[in-house]
């Protein structure tokens, strides 16, 4: 399909894709039955449709709009593009690979559908399919920083380091003071156990921004130290990334059941679900999910991802949220609010436990619960392990000691696989904390 100066529908289709832009979806459809009325088979009109029903609410719509455009011109890649990426954004990965793939074999050397196939591939959890595409556009644009970039991390999450610190030093080498290629290099000299090496990097990257914390954290771990907390801006990076796949990357593709596993018991406890809950890096929501609306208490989420509060805030379940750290939502909470505080896979980022589980005891009211998750680390070891991965493990006897010596009466502490990453378990245990009850 082609577009030209003559095009009837150019100019109220440049308008409608503005409107949607700005939100003004009202206006953005009455410019869009202009357009259908001046050309009812127009496939970008549907597109457009789709995309204005998918930021509407209307998935169903998106769907069927998105599909009629490709049903009038079943070889326009734009249509398709969009198909494809509304599957991706739903998490139906499948449709969306294949459909991308289709899309590739029409438009090859289109470097727009190019950056939208390496998106589905990166929400699918398919690295090697992004990678393939990404040495394909370097085919392209063989100079490209950006492309360069996206292949090392993603050779880095395969474990291809000789390559990735390949491409990391033709980076640096072109821009000594490239701040996003001087971390990608601590990143994967980090994951590859070769933190040392990474001391320059970190060096330089304090040259260049000498009180950046996430700099002096990457410092540490050069340096053969263990922080004992990792930088929220960090973190709030990492999860801003994630929070558009979190659930299906969690739910399905690491088979992650905590959240069900302990909403159902907190419902055995509270059968009526009368209780005030404070959801520590709540993430996506999903605990909120599993539980449900509250009877008769409130549910506060705490997380420091803006972006994953707003996938949280989409279920209408959550009464308020705060963004901000949990060792700081915990510190400024008053006393004796909650009868649960949940904290599922958050600790493993959250690093030393000896400020909050004592906080948490305070936070919570007589007779309540702290419920939380930790990766495993071996007992004949530290109390507290940093892996190369970025999360921290700890001791199952150092964290039943601290919940004991803060004050708990009762600390539960159940082995179990948290998740399953690469077909393999990672091992850790869940804690039931309970505090005294009123005299």
């Amino acid at each position: 399909m082609s577009v030209n100066a003559t095009d009837p529908n150019l100019k109220h289709l440049q308008k409608a894709r503005e409107q949607i832009a700005k939100g003004d979806l009202k206006n953005a459809a009455l410019t869009l039955n202009k357009a259908n009325k001046q050309w009812p088979q127009d496939p970008r009109v549907f597109m457009l449709g789709g995309l204005m029903a998918e930021k509407s609410g209307n998935i169903k719509g998106a769907f069927e709009a998105l599909r009629k455009s490709v049903s009038l011109s079943p070889d326009w890649a734009p249509g398709l593009l969009e198909l494809a990426l509304l599957h991706a954004r739903q998490n139906q990965f499948k449709d969306a690979v294949e459909t991308a793939e289709k899309v590739v074999a029409l438009e090859p050397k289109n470097l727009q559908v190019l950056a939208g196939v390496v998106d589905i591939a990166h929400r699918a959890g398919h690295t090697d399919m992004a990678i393939r595409h990404l040495r394909r556009g370097l085919e392209l644009v063989p100079n490209d920083v950006m492309l360069r970039r996206l292949l090392a991390r993603d050779l880095t999450e395969q474990s291809q380091f000789e390559e990735a610190l390949a491409l990391w030093a033709g980076l640096i080498a072109e821009n000594p003071s490239d701040h996003e290629s001087l971390v990608g290099r601590v990143q994967t000299l980090l994951a590859c156990c070769k933190a040392a090496d990474a001391l320059p990097d970190t060096q330089a990257l304090l040259a260049l921004a000498p009180q950046d914390e996430v700099y002096q954290y990457y410092a540490q771990l050069a340096q053969g130290q263990v922080p004992s907390q990792q930088p929220p801006a960090l973190m709030r990076h990492l999860f801003d990334g994630m929070a558009d796949v979190y659930d299906g990357h969690m739910v399905r593709g690491l088979k992650y059941q905590l959240p069900k596993q302990v909403a159902e018991k907190i419902v055995a406890r509270y059968p009526d679900k009368h209780l005030n809950l404070l959801d520590l890096g709540c993430g996506t929501g999903l605990l909120g999910v599993c539980l449900g609306p509250l009877n008769g208490g409130y549910m506060i989420g705490v997380d420091l991802s803006t972006k994953m509060v707003e996938q949280a805030a989409r279920h209408k379940v959550y009464d308020r949220f705060h963004t901000v750290n949990l060792h700081d939502a915990l510190r400024d909470t008053p006393d004796g609010l909650y009868q649960v505080i949940t904290a599922l896979d958050v600790f493993i980022y959250a690093g030393d436990l000896t400020t909050a589980i004592p906080n948490a005891l305070r936070v919570l009211a007589a007779d309540g619960q702290l419920i939380f998750s930790c990766e495993a680390a071996d007992e004949n070891g530290p109390d507290l392990v940093l892996q190369a991965n970025g999360r921290y493990t700890h001791k199952r006897s150092h964290v039943e000691a601290l919940c004991r010596a803060a004050g708990f009466d009762e600390v539960g502490v159940e082995d179990t696989t948290l998740r399953t990453e690469g077909g393999t378990p990672v091992q850790g245990f869940v804690v039931t904390a309970h505090k005294p009850a009123a005299a």
